[in-house]
């Protein structure tokens, strides 16, 4: 009986000191806690603003390259354009000499 006694005190004492902890442990392990939770939370703010920086960028990007797209497909149409043009310009050349010299003939 003395045996079982002594133990069970000693099971008793143990987890007694177990479950107490002195006030600067408990503050310290808040102060750690509050530490980590401040280091997640600027994790995740870094992770964001990460994000929409490469966001934003991927936006300017692509405007930029619009914007060139545009300005080519601008420049092939004013070509396009001028060359009508000069083409036109040559056939109605073309059918006034024509017409001219058919004129001369008959008179």
């Amino acid at each position: 009986m003395r045996t079982s006694t002594a133990l069970a005190v000693a099971f008793g004492l143990a987890a007694l000191t177990a479950c107490k902890q002195n006030p600067q442990n408990n503050a310290a392990d808040n102060v750690e806690a509050n530490a980590e939770n401040v280091a997640e939370n600027i994790t995740a703010n870094a992770e964001n603003e990460a994000e929409n920086i490469q966001a934003q960028a991927a936006n300017e990007a692509a405007a930029v390259k619009n914007e060139g797209e545009n300005k080519a497909e601008a420049v092939k149409s004013a070509a396009e354009n001028k060359a009508s043009a000069l083409k036109n310009s040559a056939s109605n050349s073309t059918d006034n000499s024509t017409s001219n010299a058919t004129d001369k003939k008959k008179h």
